[in-house]
């Protein structure tokens, strides 16, 4: 493609060469030019692209897109300037895969939590109506019913273009995605052409990037802001920052809630560990999800496929044929009548949610016994909050490692216990070994209780020192279960 071509829908600053020059290639990575590429120069958060131009250039970019020139331009590369690189990545890498997002009908799903699990009921439901479909989130990303593993929540702007454009050559017509408060801040959704976004809520998470939380709500609400006149915005009018979000949104706007008045009103109608019976805009279904989160989470699904044109008694039926995701509320029953959760809830909301919704099933028939940790090198703000809220809603609680990465678990764990009360602590084991903590917490759980493993939900590893262990919480349940009896 010409250079004229790909930077046409960014206005660039300044062009200093020929803007026919042929690219067969684009770049972000200078490691990865080759001759015929087309650089850009990135400011991330580990290093600046800027340092590689001439690295770029010498190994054959015959375009250099950038913030400023370099103080010395090589003959035969066309330098291209712009006011901000990473919007112009998205925006080329958008151009230089045709413009996948404008052949899909593309819907993001962006919040603290519950976004996994929109976008990936989302993507099932419309297969269910027999759609091609892809699906972009944290556990895997589909093309149609291909799998393509994932790396990010959000796949850097020239990844994601190449997987939507991969989704069109198969036919799909929809897609939806998970939209990282990262992602928007650095602008990796740039140049999307998004038919409908979806906010489920917001609260305190990855405070060790965004800093403040008006900073983190103000990434997210970037994504609404964007919105073209066409698109619509669905808000979850139960989160106060539900307003926040669509107060600049061009798209239309509508609300779903199990609170108040909105388009896609829910209750719960009853709640059992097997499954919740609720009622959508007047009419009763059945489901499989357990909790009023999921509950709230289902609503969406449903505003949003009724918004993409589905018929609302079609979209009820196919949101009672709809299962749970991997590792989120994930239920598992031992031969003895012991009941296991595994869920990936990893922020002081998530846990107070998941334990709220096990709280309202139990009652007073049984205890709640909680194995939670806490990510190293992450938001450290959040783990005495988090282990706060598992000790005030459970009857026992077994701190212990999660992915503690380059830090010390002991250290983790201490922070956490830290945020105990002290008359609290009787209740509360420490053990490191996260393989032991859920087999003592099986160990101690009679029939009628309910084991909470939370933190890693569907992830298949554990993060030490660097090197990624295999680690799958379902697997160590279901291997208590039959070694100890239960």
């Amino acid at each position: 493609m010409r250079v004229g071509d790909l930077i046409e829908d960014i206005k660039p600053l300044r062009c200093v060469g020929s803007p026919d020059v042929q690219v067969s290639g684009i770049e972000q990575d200078s490691r990865k030019v080759v001759p015929g590429t087309l650089f850009i120069a990135v400011r991330g958060t580990a290093s600046d692209g800027h340092r590689f131009m001439d690295a770029a250039a010498g190994a054959g970019a015959v375009c250099i897109v950038c913030e400023e020139l370099p103080a010395v331009l090589h003959d035969g590369v066309t330098y291209v300037v712009a006011a901000d690189t990473r919007e112009a990545l998205g925006h080329i890498a958008s151009a230089w895969y045709g413009h996948p997002s404008s052949t899909l009908t593309l819907v993001g799903v962006t919040g603290t939590n519950g976004k996994t699990t929109v976008a990936t009921l989302l993507y099932e439901m419309f297969r269910l109506q027999g759609e091609k479909a892809g699906l972009l989130s944290t556990v895997c990303n589909y093309v149609d019913d291909r799998p393509v593993a994932s790396t990010h929540t959000t796949p850097d702007a020239i990844s994601l273009n190449a997987l939507l454009a991969d989704m069109v050559k198969s036919g799909c017509r929809y897609a939806f995605m998970e939209v990282s408060s990262h992602s928007a801040d650095q602008k990796r959704i740039a140049g999307l052409d998004f038919d409908g976004a979806i906010f489920t809520n917001l609260t305190r998470d990855h405070m060790d990037y965004h800093k403040t939380t008006e900073a983190y709500l103000k990434a997210k609400k970037s994504f609404f802001d964007s919105l073209g006149r066409k698109a619509f915005a669905l808000v979850n009018a139960d989160d106060r920052n539900g307003s926040v979000m669509v107060q600049n949104c061009k798209g239309t706007v509508h609300t779903y809630s199990l609170s108040s008045m909105a388009d896609f009103k829910g209750k719960i109608i009853e709640s059992r560990l097997d499954g919740t019976l609720m009622s959508v805009n007047g009419h009763e279904v059945e489901t499989l999800f357990v909790g009023r989160f999921n509950a709230c989470n289902l609503l969406a699904v449903y505003g949003a496929a009724v918004l993409l044109g589905m018929d609302p008694d079609t979209a009820l039926v196919r949101l009672s044929m709809l299962v749970p995701v991997s590792g989120r509320f994930q239920t598992l029953r031992s031969p003895s009548g012991l009941t296991a959760v595994i869920d990936y809830a990893h922020t002081p909301d998530a846990v107070t949610n998941v334990l709220n919704s096990i709280r309202e099933v139990v009652r007073d028939k049984g205890r709640i016994i909680t194995v939670v940790g806490a990510g190293g090198n992450r938001d450290a703000g959040k783990r005495p909050i988090m282990a706060a809220e598992a000790a005030r809603l459970s009857d026992m609680v077994i701190l212990t490692s999660d992915n503690p990465r380059f830090e010390e678990p002991d250290d983790i764990i201490a922070q956490m216990r830290a945020g105990i009360a002290p008359q609290m602590l009787k209740n509360v084991l420490s053990v490191t070994d996260r393989r032991e903590a859920i087999r003592t917490a099986l160990r101690f759980a009679r029939p009628g209780d309910v084991v909470l493993v939370a933190g890693k939900g569907h992830e298949d590893y554990q993060e030490i020192k660097g090197v990624k262990h295999h680690f799958n919480d379902r697997e160590v349940v279901e291997e208590a279960f039959n070694e100890l009896n239960c």
